[in-house]
């Protein structure tokens, strides 16, 4: 039976490689038990990337002795900050449900022509930590994952945490976010594991052109993303080049321009978060967000 989250509201963070020692200790989940899985995934797709392209995930996800079925399409926001439709639903075996899948809004159409041609893609395993917050009156669930993607030959690293509303105001996903942010070395990410794979696979990493504050953060962001996983030098200058941009764009209040500042200064050599330059991000994009919003 297919469940459906009208919307899933997440927060993605990309964490330093000691980031996760950091969050682990952090005091709030000292005081919490995590459950801690070991989860493999399989992605499908077209041999053309049909879902790519229309920015959809479909995914085959082994949990202990249980597999599930999940397609997510593209999310909207920026800044570790994401909305979009997601359904899921539990399968006697690790086959491909494709009778499920044409009864989904996405498939209604001609993107339901391509479901028979639907083949395994790309992979992730990694192990799962999560824990169940109460903040602000919220109920947040914190996922810290850890291990690898494998796409087309090639693999890169996965280290990082996502803070899923499950009931509560999204308001509340940014405060603890900024909480940990005090203590972990972390930064937004705007990349699904699905999208990196892709781009694994075919060795490019597209970035968006930037006229406008959210934009050279989004630029940023992704630039990031793609240094980590190509480790070419030229998306890791292209990061600096926009945070560089952003910092400089007039349309930033005072206060948003101060983050900025911190975010340029306080990228290392290596690109990595520090903890000054997740608490700046955050709160740039945070506000960003807010803004937004009003609109």
């Amino acid at each position: 039976m297919k469940t459906s989250s009208p919307t899933e509201i997440e927060l993605k963070l990309a964490l330093a490689p000691e980031g996760p020692v950091a969050l682990r200790q952090y005091p709030l989940l000292q005081a919490l038990t995590p459950q801690r899985q070991t989860l493999t995934n399989t992605y499908y797709d077209t041999p053309e990337g049909a879902l790519a392209q229309a920015r959809i995930a479909v995914r085959l996800r082994q949990v202990d002795d249980q597999v599930l079925q999940t397609v997510k399409t593209a999310g909207h926001g920026g800044g570790g900050f994401s909305q979009r439709k997601e359904w899921e639903w539990p399968l006697a075996t690790r086959h491909l449900d494709t009778q499920g899948l044409g009864e989904l809004p996405p498939f209604q159409g001609a993107l339901g022509e391509v479901i028979p041609g639907l083949q395994p893609q790309l992979s992730t395993d990694f192990e799962r930590w999560s824990w169940q917050v109460m903040w602000q009156d919220s109920h947040i669930e914190l996922a810290l994952d850890e291990g690898k993607i494998h796409s087309g030959g090639h693999q890169a690293t996965i280290c990082e945490a996502e803070l899923e509303l499950k009931h509560g105001a999204p308001e509340a996903l940014w405060s603890l976010a900024q909480a940990l942010a005090e203590r972990v070395p972390l930064r937004p990410s705007d990349t699904s594991k699905a999208a990196r794979g892709n781009a694994l696979a075919a060795q490019q990493w597209s970035l968006p052109d930037a006229d406008s504050p959210a934009l050279w953060m989004h630029r940023a962001t992704l630039a990031l993303d793609a240094y980590h996983d190509s480790h070419r030098a030229e998306h890791l200058e292209t990061a600096r080049e926009a945070l560089a941009a952003l910092a400089a764009d007039p349309a930033l209040t005072d206060q948003a321009r101060d983050d900025a500042i911190v975010m340029r200064d306080a990228l290392g050599s290596t690109g990595q978060p520090s903890v000054a330059y997740a608490q700046a991000a955050l709160a740039l994009a945070h506000r960003m967000a807010y803004q937004t919003a009003l609109r």
